[in-house]
C-alpha cells in the first residue's frame, strides 16, 4: 500500500519502475510499512499534520545484513493483521469507497503470506486493478502487464516517496477517479 508518489512514478511508466528483490534488505523503509491518514482527533489541540498520520508496519522475522529482500519472511508472533485491519476500518470507514473496496483488502488481514515480497506484490496487483478499472483497454493491459516481482532491477524510488501518503487515502476517497488524482 505504497505512497501516492510511488504509484505516480509507476503509472507514468510501468516498464521503468521496477522492484529490486535481489538487494540486501534495508530496514526502516516502505518495503514493510505504509503511512495512512487517520481522522483528526477532535479532543486534541495539536495542529500538526503528522498527528493525522498512522504508520502500519508489517513485522518481519529477524533479518541479517546480507539477506535478500526476496527472502524476508513475515512474522506472525503478534496480531498485526488484526491491528492493521482495525486501523484501516477506523481510518477509512467513513470514506465514500471503503465499503466498495474493503473486500479486496480483507483477505490480506485474514490469511498468512510467508514472504514480504509476495504480500506486497499481491496488494500491489489489487491496487493496480482497482486503479486501472476505468482505464481504457490497452491502458489497463499496459498497467497490469508483465511487471511482476522477479529479479527486477530498476530505479531507487525511496527518495520519491515525498510525505508518504498511502495510495489507500486516494483510493478510498476517490474510487474510480483515483487515476485522475495521482
Amino acid at each position: 500500500m505504497g505512497p501516492v508518489e510511488w504509484y505516480r512514478q509507476f503509472l507514468a511508466n510501468p516498464s521503468v519502475v521496477q522492484i529490486e528483490v535481489m538487494e540486501s534488505f534495508p530496514k526502516q523503509t516502505y518495503r514493510n510499512r505504509c503511512t495512512i491518514t487517520v481522522p483528526h482527533d477532535s479532543q486534541s489541540n495539536c495542529q500538526s499534520p503528522i498527528a493525522n498520520r498512522l504508520t502500519l508496519t508489517v513485522p518481519v522475522k529477524r533479518v541479517d545484513s546480507k539477506q535478500f529482500t526476496r527472502d524476508v519472511e513475515i512474522s506472525f508472533q503478534k496480531r498485526w493483521q488484526h491491528q492493521h485491519w482495525i486501523a484501516l476500518m477506523s481510518a477509512y470507514k467513513r470514506t465514500p469507497y471503503f465499503d466498495y473496496y474493503a473486500d479486496f483488502f480483507r483477505p490480506f488481514y485474514e490469511q498468512e503470506t510467508r514472504f514480504l515480497v509476495d504480500f506486497n506484490e499481491k496488494i500491489h496487483e489489487v491496487i493496480i486493478r482497482l486503479i486501472a478499472n476505468d482505464a481504457k483497454g490497452e491502458e489497463a493491459k499496459r498497467l497490469l502487464g508483465e511487471n511482476r516481482t522477479s529479479d527486477w532491477q530498476g530505479l531507487d524510488l525511496e527518495p520519491c516517496f515525498g510525505n508518504g501518503q498511502s495510495i489507500l487515502d486516494l483510493l478510498f476517497e476517490y474510487g474510480p477517479e483515483t487515476i485522475m488524482k495521482i
